[in-house]
């Protein structure tokens, strides 16, 4: 067992889960940066695969796209620690806010800071929407089956699941009709 390279996850995925605010989302574009381009312990490619994959598995994307990570680079003791790197920042700062929040939940300036938060997660979601967009959509047929997800999404009250299996089961056609 590689101590050195469980240690460096933990921290790591840790960093990752201190200055992560918003959610999953709001995460890809540090992991990109830290995961794809810093480590090299995925690719742009791996990341969307483990991003749709979390989406539709339960529990919290950011958890479980950690402990895909951690598991393909130093098994499942790596995805535990990647896992435990991740949430320990928000296990420490929710007990450490759990009783103070609730006095300054209702201050007016507090209340306009996570507005201005929210503003900043959606421009973080965004710029990964459109480095992520660059390397999905590499062909008319991708474009076509990006255009009809995202009609379904918009349109349609259906699970994300649903989505990505209709999307998965896509690929596998239309990359079968390549070799044909």
């Amino acid at each position: 067992m590689n101590i050195k390279l469980l240690a460096d996850l933990f921290i790591t995925f840790a960093k990752i889960g201190a200055v992560t605010f918003g959610g999953g989302y709001a995460m890809l574009p540090i992991l990109q940066r830290e995961i794809v381009e810093a480590k090299k312990w995925g690719t742009d490619e791996e990341l969307a695969d483990y991003y749709a994959v979390g989406q539709c598995t339960p529990g919290v994307i950011a958890v479980n796209v950690a402990t895909f990570i951690g598991r393909k680079t130093a098994g499942i003791t790596g995805g535990i620690i990647a896992t435990l790197g991740v949430v320990f920042p928000s296990v420490i700062i929710i007990t450490m806010l759990a009783g103070v929040i609730q006095a300054y939940a209702s201050l007016e300036w507090v209340k306009h800071a996570f507005a201005g938060i929210r503003v900043c997660v959606c421009v973080l979601i965004f710029n990964a929407v459109i480095k992520l967009f660059s390397k999905a959509i590499i062909d008319r047929k991708t474009l076509a089956l990006y255009l009809v997800i995202l009609a379904g999404a918009v349109f349609l009250d259906v699970s994300p699941a649903v989505f990505v299996v209709i999307a998965g089961v896509a690929g596998i056609i239309l990359k079968q009709g390549v070799k044909q």
